[in-house]
């Protein structure tokens, strides 16, 4: 297992990070417990959890199931989601993060969260809110690390102008849905968290099951997965090619005598920006052949191949401007110029 620095901070991750959302949805805790085993043996200490997975059960059995073992472990929760009927249980006001932070640490059976993420955009509260409550609760010891997920380019560079600003805890941390066939973030996010040092922590990696082996180009259910009760992923993210990014992941997996999701799980570890990526499971044995996507490297052919098909065209501005750095360097003369 390779371990990388989360973004500019000193803390090192594992490349692959065990997600937990199936932590009492599929898993009991004697498979969670398994599970974290399994991940802490081939050398995972990366953990991601929410306070809304199946209503709190994912914290508490992740709690459980890494009880003695709290200092070989990076946690990363968020908060968010509704958490009860009351008009404060949800978003990311000051006194719903005071409220969700001490039941996640109640859960976890710990004294404070590694990477604390915002979990979704609250348009009804003040950025400056949420980041002076994040920015105490690290003083307090409480979170070591903030973080957010889902948030456009706009809002996270707003974010981070407040922190540093200001003096506040700057997010260290971005959570993205990125694999082969969901590509959005490069416009625009990738070139702003290179710009400020945040580290790129993946969810749905393998496109929530697509990119795992199981379907074919045009077959978007399989009888016995969780597509074919209608939920097995949101394709409608997906690239309008993903057809073809199915087909050549399927081609190149082939010729590298691995199995698909392996291969789809590296390539996105093997982006420059990337951190880690977030893969789950609903048992030991399922997990054990995930894990094999850590510690080697795509071949250079198979890597510049699944990056060509999987790549998106620019939208404007970016694409009106990507000639302009050649067009500058060659010193081209502009039409209506008057010729010297």
């Amino acid at each position: 297992m390779d371990y990388r620095n989360l973004g500019r901070a000193g803390l090192k991750v594992s490349e692959i990070c065990l997600g937990t959302m199936t932590f009492g949805n599929g898993a009991d805790q004697e498979g969670a417990t398994k599970m974290v085993n399994a991940a802490l043996d081939a050398g995972v200490n990366f953990f991601d959890t929410a306070n809304s997975y199946v209503g709190g059960t994912s914290e508490t059995m992740l709690g459980v199931a890494l009880k003695g073992k709290r200092e070989d472990a990076i946690i990363a929760s968020k908060f968010f989601n509704p958490m009860g009927g009351r008009p404060n249980d949800s978003g990311m006001s000051r006194l719903h993060i005071k409220q969700q932070i001490e039941g996640s640490l109640k859960r976890l059976q710990t004294d404070y969260i590694d990477i604390y993420y915002i979990h979704h955009v609250d348009h009804q509260t003040p950025l400056e809110e949420m980041l002076r409550a994040l920015d105490d609760l690290v003083r307090d010891g409480k979170i070591l690390y903030t973080a957010c997920s889902n948030f456009e380019a706009w809002r996270l560079m707003e974010a981070l102008w407040i922190s540093d600003t200001r003096g506040w805890e700057r997010f260290a941390a971005y959570q993205p849905q990125y694999s082969l066939v969901v590509r959005d973030i490069d416009e625009e996010i990738v070139p702003a968290l290179q710009l400020k040092g945040l580290g790129c922590v993946a969810w749905s990696p393998l496109g929530s099951g697509y990119l795992a082996g199981k379907y074919t180009p045009g077959n978007l259910t399989v009888q016995g997965s969780r597509s074919a009760e209608g939920w097995g992923f949101q394709s409608k993210f997906f690239a309008r090619n993903h057809g073809e990014i199915l087909q050549t992941l399927l081609d190149t997996a082939k010729e590298l005598g691995k199995p698909p999701a392996e291969v789809a799980l590296r390539w996105v570890m093997d982006q420059p920006f990337m951190t880690s990526a977030i893969v789950g499971a609903r048992n030991a044995e399922q997990l054990s052949e995930t894990l094999k996507a850590g510690g080697w490297r795509l071949p250079t052919d198979a890597l510049a191949k699944l990056n060509a098909v999987s790549a998106q065209a620019h939208k404007y501005p970016r694409a009106f401007e990507d000639p302009m750095p050649q067009r500058r360097a060659s010193a081209l003369k502009m039409p209506g110029m008057p010729k010297a």
